[in-house]
């Protein structure tokens, strides 16, 4: 079975989500998305071929597709799965993913990720990464890893979509680790070995890139989007827009409002 790469240091850029119908106009599809990740979630039986290698698609299989990959698929009448077409950033340490896998007992955790980042999509697309990057890690932690897979270990993934999806949040490392199922030191050694940062330090820096996103992208005021990344307090927003992005909210705005 073909395999990729994929990196899992950062949330992805989510460039297109929803539920998609084929097989009504056509049996068949080609295309290739040159810079964009394929993430489907299947209940129908079809055939998938990635760059000549078929692929059988049932009912409870997602399939991840990395970027200029030629994909043709083959339906046997109406046939409806989730996607997403994403960017994701080299950022942190790879993991390496079957194309096409069963997701057994996590189907229907991943449906509902990708159900809520559907819904999410229209007015919180911050909201729609975190869905899409938790569901990115189960995809990964589908196949146990094997001495080529050099990915995080899975408790810095748990982590990591826990405070993801709670940065409006006030987050203390014992609850982040029993979210992951370890102990508060165990969590804070695994974490600087794996990502080379501490626990704080990413929340910190996650909120502020999220503030960042906010301020150019939205109509938010500035008490709404400090609040959204969990600095309610406009003095410490201040001042922690200043010392991580070089800037006070205002000016990043670039606006007077």
């Amino acid at each position: 079975m073909r395999e990729t790469d994929v990196h899992l240091g950062e949330p992805p850029a989510v460039v297109n989500i929803g539920v998609g119908v084929h097989g009504v106009a056509s049996r068949t599809d080609v295309f290739r998305l040159p810079e964009l990740w394929q993430l489907h979630l299947y209940q129908y039986d079809a055939e998938l071929t990635v760059d000549g290698t078929a692929h059988a698609i049932r009912p409870g299989r997602v399939s991840l597709v990395p970027p200029g990959t030629t994909v043709r698929y083959r339906y046997q009448g109406r046939s409806e799965h989730l996607y997403a077409h994403l960017r994701i950033a080299p950022a942190g340490p790879s993991r390496t993913v079957p194309v096409m896998q069963d997701a057994g007992p996590e189907f229907p955790m991943l449906s509902s990720l990708l159900l809520n980042a559907i819904a999410a999509a229209p007015g919180a697309p911050e909201h729609t990464r975190a869905e899409i990057w938790t569901a990115l890690w189960r995809v990964a932690r589908l196949t146990p890893p094997t001495a080529a897979s050099r990915g995080p270990h899975p408790a810095v993934g748990e982590a990591i979509a826990h405070i993801e999806a709670r940065l409006a949040a006030s987050l203390t490392i014992p609850e982040i680790a029993r979210a992951a199922g370890i102990s508060h030191n165990h969590l804070t050694r695994l974490f600087r070995a794996e990502t080379g940062t501490t626990v704080v330090a990413y929340i910190r820096r996650r909120r502020l890139q999220r503030a960042h996103h906010l301020l150019r992208a939205s109509t938010l005021s500035i008490p709404a989007v400090a609040a959204s990344v969990g600095i309610p307090d406009l003095q410490a927003f201040n001042k922690a827009c200043r010392r991580e992005l070089g800037a006070s909210p205002r000016a990043l705005r670039g606006t007077t409002s």
